[in-house]
């Protein structure tokens, strides 16, 4: 049996605003192995972003327990959550949070020098292939189409060598072909790499096509009959 990548017990991350405490994610149990590729599925305000957030080292943890590769986080500070996250996982977002002045390559290779690593450029070039843009590695952000640019995303989310990838989101702003395109993609890492892939999205189409699915409503993980019901309004 592989190793689990996240070991969630009682987890719950609170939010106060004035006097109210709002649960964004209430008392979850969860784990998921190496090499998983999951979804995380529910309508606006379920909880996906805070629960995609703690798993990445991205906010703190209000309550209960959560290791992530190996670490427990659960107290962690700022900067050792800094610490846990840096090189061994990575993110990518709605938002292609691209820097506009530099080319798609360049923007691949920013990843590598926040992260503090030494790569060759062969290294990033090989990415970019694999993603299918090798021959858009010198055009602006601005000359991209929308999935072009989320695939730049991609590519710098891999140059690091994450063991986890997280995306929240991904397909957002795509058409049709672009997010199905994104997916098949997220599932050829999977498949191919054995990368541990975790997505939060809205979209059944697309996120029924992961290996296993997890249903978020209120915070909550709720149950498959209830999903069912999920599935069916939307």
């Amino acid at each position: 049996m592989s190793t689990p990548v996240i070991k969630a017990n009682n987890l719950t991350k609170i939010y106060k605003l004035f006097a109210e405490e709002i649960y964004a994610v209430n008392n979850i149990d969860l784990e998921i192995r190496c090499g998983e590729f999951v979804s995380l599925m529910g309508p606006s305000g379920s909880g996906k972003t805070t629960l995609l957030d703690l798993m990445g080292c991205l906010d703190s943890v209000s309550c209960g327990r959560l290791e992530v590769l190996g670490n427990e986080v659960s107290c962690a500070r700022e900067n050792d959550l800094v610490k846990y996250r840096r090189g061994i996982i990575s993110f990518i977002f709605q938002e292609f949070l691209l820097i506009p002045s530099l080319t798609a390559l360049e923007n691949v290779e920013l990843s590598l020098h926040f992260s503090r690593m030494t790569k060759e450029r062969k290294h990033s070039l090989e990415i970019m292939e694999r993603v299918g843009l090798g021959h858009r590695i010198n055009h602006l952000p601005k000359q991209l189409s929308g999935g072009e640019r989320q695939r730049v995303a991609i590519a710098r989310a891999l140059a690091v060598s994450p063991q986890l990838l997280l995306a929240d989101e991904p397909t957002g702003n795509l058409d049709t072909k672009s997010a199905q395109e994104i997916f098949s993609i997220f599932k050829k890492l999977n498949e191919e790499d054995g990368l541990t892939i975790i997505v939060a999205t809205h979209n059944p189409k697309l996120g029924l096509q992961a290996s296993r699915t997890i249903f978020l409503q209120d915070g909550k993980i709720i149950s498959k009959e209830k999903s069912s019901l999920f599935l069916e309004m939307i």
